[in-house]
């Protein structure tokens, strides 16, 4: 199968999105499928990723990337975004590549972009399917990066929720990778979603991975944390993923659940010195990690006792399936689509949204009891079998072929 990959954004940057199609990719060099990815250039912000080329041109045997023209994405120094002209580029190289199928990441964010709909003319005029993904709820993002009166906000959201739907409409299929994500979805106006299991983890690397005695100050010259319950936070150090909750919330723990914990953060943003300043203020043993590559997630998941994510806006939550697979139970906030992906009271807690004292409790629990952490563990990595990266990924290849089954039907 020859495939057209345009997504928004690409390795060296590292979130949920990104860390999806490498692996994707990845799995389709591997079954022999033939892949051209576009995404945005990054030469410009080399200071920020030095090793940006290790992700352009011959990525894996059989799978090309090519850098669009790129432009600084708002709000996000450590982002980019590729420019209107850049599509151009685009045509040209399908003509070239003649795909089977065109696959779309983040088509609303790609549509802005270009000034039109990724992919869509392409395909039609060349009766091929072109398909999106809905990754990120970005309507949700506005309150956090646009600090506007609130009937201001409400009207942008109604206009961005009808925009967005006629976007992904315009595709042959929208997919998903949670069923919440599609109740969502589905009262937005958004008529052709499939959902499938299609976000996973290298359960592998998981598998393989062991405690190593010490790890924290071998692998990142910490202290001691051997006697800490050790709880970790994975991701964007911005206000979308929750932390004006967090830091509110983590600053009342009593000063004898403190004295137990350690806080391991990675990741980096705007609020990388507010959370330092004010989380090290009542529990002294906060580190910040900084930005680790994802071959470094397993160890250090496995090597926590504990996975936190107060992020209400996950499609699905990648960070939470990672942390199931090491064997570590997750809590997070009843919202949006980690409540697929947490059992609560098996797994993990789910809290209610904002309550402080919901999640506070809960996170009491856990700290305390090592038994109740290490069964949730154990029943979140039998679960985790199903989302590796050969299974999510199978699942997506089913769609397309079911997909070009379907075009070249007589």
């Amino acid at each position: 199968m020859k495939i057209a990959i345009i997504c928004s954004s690409f390795f060296p940057v590292i979130d949920g999105v990104t860390i999806a199609v490498f692996n994707r990719v990845k799995q389709l060099s591997e079954l022999g499928h033939q892949v051209l990815l576009f995404c945005p250039d990054y030469k410009v912000i080399a200071h920020i990723y030095p090793n940006w080329q290790d992700y352009t041109g011959e990525l894996f045997n059989r799978v090309n990337v090519i850098n669009l023209p790129s432009t600084k994405s708002i709000a996000l120094e450590f982002e980019r975004d590729v420019t209107i002209k850049s599509y151009s580029i685009v045509l040209q190289e399908l003509d070239k590549f003649k795909p089977d199928i065109i696959h779309v990441d983040e088509a609303e964010r790609l549509s802005f972009c270009f000034l039109k709909l990724p992919g869509v003319k392409y395909a039609k005029e060349h009766n091929i399917s072109c398909i999106s993904w809905f990754h990120t709820n970005y309507i949700d993002y506005l309150e956090d990066y646009f600090k506007l009166p609130l009937g201001i906000n409400k009207i942008i959201e109604q206009a961005l929720g009808w925009t967005f739907a006629k976007i992904y409409n315009s595709y042959d299929l929208t997919l998903v990778s949670s069923l919440e994500t599609f109740k969502n979805l589905k009262k937005l106006g958004i008529k052709n979603l499939h959902y499938s299991e299609l976000l996973g983890c290298d359960f592998d690397a998981f598998s393989k991975q062991k405690k190593h005695h010490n790890f924290f100050t071998k692998q990142y010259s910490l202290p001691n944390l051997e006697n800490k319950v050790k709880l970790v936070f994975i991701g964007r150090l911005t206000p979308d993923k929750g932390w004006n909750f967090a830091l509110r919330s983590l600053t009342k723990l009593s000063p004898n659940i403190s004295s137990k914990i350690a806080l391991v953060i990675a990741g980096d943003g705007t609020l990388k010195e507010e959370i330092d300043t004010t989380l090290k203020s009542s529990i002294a043993d906060t580190y910040l990690l900084g930005r680790i590559s994802p071959q470094s997630i397993p160890a250090l998941l496995k090597n926590s006792d504990l996975f936190i994510t107060n992020s209400e806006k996950e499609t699905r939550g990648l960070t939470v399936i990672e942390a199931a697979a090491a064997g570590i139970p997750a809590i997070a906030p009843r919202a949006r689509g980690v409540i697929d992906t947490i059992d609560d009271g098996e797994t993990g807690f789910l809290y209610q949204p904002q309550n402080q004292a919901d999640f506070i409790a809960k996170l009491e629990l856990l700290i305390n009891n090592k038994s109740l952490r290490d069964s949730m563990g154990e029943k979140a990595k039998k679960i985790a079998v199903k989302w590796s990266w050969q299974q999510t990924t199978s699942n997506l290849i089913e769609i397309w072929s079911q997909e070009i089954r379907e075009q070249n039907a007589p």
